[in-house]
C-alpha cells in the first residue's frame, strides 16, 4: 500500500504542476463507500473555479488547500494513488492503473481538469481510500490523531530512545501506530527493522540505547532514500528487504540470507532469523492492543513471544471462565433429585446421596434373593417330577 514516500511524491508532483491553477471542471464518483460524507454534485460544485493554493500531507494523508474551504483530502487506504497526465509520478507495487489504461481511468474517484488544460486523477481500484471535503483536514480525524510525521517531525533520537523506554509493546506493531508515528506502513516497518537488526516483535522497552539510534538513523536513511528516487519502487537499492517481501515462504531471501515471514503487528512481516533475534528477558505481560501479533518461536529457543503469551494467558483463563460458567448453567438446570421420605433431607446433601446408595444396595440385594428362591424352587419342581415318573 502507498505509504509517506508514496503519499510525499504524489503531493510534491501537485506542489510542482498544480499550484496557482484555478480547477475549470471536476467529476466526482458516485461511490460512497470512498466519496465520504458528500453527495457527488455537492464536492464537484465545491471545486469549480477554486484556485489550488498548496499542497500538504500528514503521515499517509494528503490535501489540497483551495483559495477557500472546503477542502479535498485523501486517505490512500490499499491501493490509492494520485495521478497528472503526462507527469511521472511514482508507481507501488499493486498500483491500479498502467499507462496504456484508459483515461480517466474507470477507477477514477475523483477527475479534475486545471484552467491551462493539466488533468489530474485520484483512482481507487480496491476501494479502501477516503475521499473528504472537509474546512480543516487537520483538526479532524483521521489526521488530527496522527502522531508525528515519521519525515518533517520525527523526534530527536535521544527522546525517540526514552519513549521507547516506556513502551511496552512489540517494536513491529508500535512503529504501525500512526498515533505513535504517522507515514510508517508495512514495507517501511519491515526495511528499518530488517536493516537496524531488531527482530519485528522485539519488546520496545527492551531495546538497548544503541540500537534505538540505529533504529531512528534507519528510519530517516529509507524514507529519504525512497524520495531520493521519486518513490519508484524499482530503483530502491538492491541490498533492501523490500524486494523479498512479496515472494512464497522458502524462495525469499536478500543477501543470501533466508527471510522467514510471520505475523507481527497484524501483519504479514518479513525477516531474517540469522539477523534479527530476540533478546532479552520476556517477563510480564504487554498492554492490550487493538492488533494482534503471532506467537513466534525466537532463534535462542525461548518460545513464543512475550505479547503472544500474555494474550495465549488470557485467551486460556477466559475460556476457563467460559467452561466454568458452562458447568455451573448446566449444574443448575439439572432437576433437583427426588427424595423419598425414607432418605429424609439434609443441608449438605452428601448424607442424602449415602442414603440413597445403601437403598439401592438393599433392593439389589433383595432382588438376587428372590432370583435365587425362585430358581431352588424350579429344581425343586423339577425334581420331584422325576421322582414321580419312576
Amino acid at each position: 500500500m502507498p505509504e509517506l514516500p508514496e503519499v510525499e511524491a504524489a503531493r510534491r508532483a501537485i506542489e510542482t504542476h498544480c499550484l496557482g491553477k484555478k480547477i475549470k471542471s471536476s467529476i466526482v464518483a458516485d461511490d460512497p463507500k470512498v466519496i465520504d460524507g458528500v453527495s457527488p454534485s455537492d464536492f464537484q460544485a465545491s471545486l469549480l473555479g477554486k484556485t489550488i493554493v498548496a499542497a500538504h500531507r500528514k503521515g499517509k494523508n494528503m490535501w489540497l488547500e483551495l483559495d477557500s474551504p472546503p477542502f479535498p483530502s485523501f486517505q490512500f487506504g490499499m491501493a490509492g494513488a494520485l495521478y497528472i497526465k503526462g507527469v511521472a509520478i511514482a508507481k507501488y507495487v499493486r498500483s491500479a492503473v498502467n499507462d496504456t489504461d484508459e483515461w480517466p481511468s474507470k477507477y477514477s474517484k475523483l477527475f479534475m481538469e486545471l484552467e491551462d488544460g493539466l488533468e489530474l486523477s485520484f483512482t481507487d481500484k480496491r476501494r479502501f481510500a477516503k475521499v473528504r471535503l472537509l474546512k480543516d483536514p487537520k483538526s479532524v480525524p483521521p489526521i488530527s490523531e496522527l502522531g508525528p510525521d515519521a519525515l518533517y517531525e520525527l523526534m530527536p533520537v535521544d527522546e525517540f530512545a526514552e519513549s521507547l523506554s516506556k513502551k511496552k509493546i512489540a517494536i513491529k506493531a508500535l512503529l504501525l501506530d500512526q498515533s505513535y508515528i504517522s507515514g510508517i506502513g508495512n514495507w517501511i516497518a519491515d526495511e528499518v527493522l530488517y536493516q537496524s537488526r531488531i527482530h519485528p516483535l522485539q519488546h520496545s522497552f527492551s531495546l538497548s540505547k544503541e540500537s534505538c539510534e540505529t533504529l531512528h538513523k534507519c528510519i530517516k536513511e529509507v524514507i529519504e532514500k525512497a524520495l531520493e528516487v521519486g518513490a519508484d519502487s524499482s530503483q530502491f537499492p538492491s541490498s533492501w528487504i523490500f524486494h523479498s517481501r512479496e515472494k512464497k515462504p522458502g524462495k525469499a531471501f536478500v543477501d543470501g540470507k533466508k527471510i522467514d515471514f510471520i505475523t507481527a503487528g497484524g501483519r504479514t512481516t518479513a525477516y531474517v532469523p540469522e539477523l534479527q533475534k530476540l533478546t532479552g528477558k520476556k517477563t510480564g505481560k504487554a498492554p492490550s492492543r487493538s492488533t494482534k501479533q503471532s506467537s513466534d518461536k525466537d532463534e535462542n529457543g525461548d518460545g513464543e513471544d512475550e505479547d503472544e503469551l500474555g494474550s495465549n494467558k488470557e485467551t486460556t483463563e477466559k475460556a476457563k471462565s467460559k467452561k466454568g460458567q458452562k458447568t455451573s448453567r448446566g449444574a443448575a438446570m439439572k432437576p433437583p433429585v427426588k427424595r423419598s421420605k425414607e432418605s429424609g433431607s439434609d443441608d449438605d446433601g452428601d448424607d442424602g446421596e449415602e442414603k440413597k446408595t445403601t437403598k439401592m444396595s438393599k433392593t439389589q440385594k433383595t432382588k438376587v434373593e428372590t432370583s435365587q428362591k425362585k430358581l431352588k424352587n424350579s429344581n425343586t419342581s423339577a425334581h420331584l417330577k422325576k421322582k414321580a415318573k419312576k
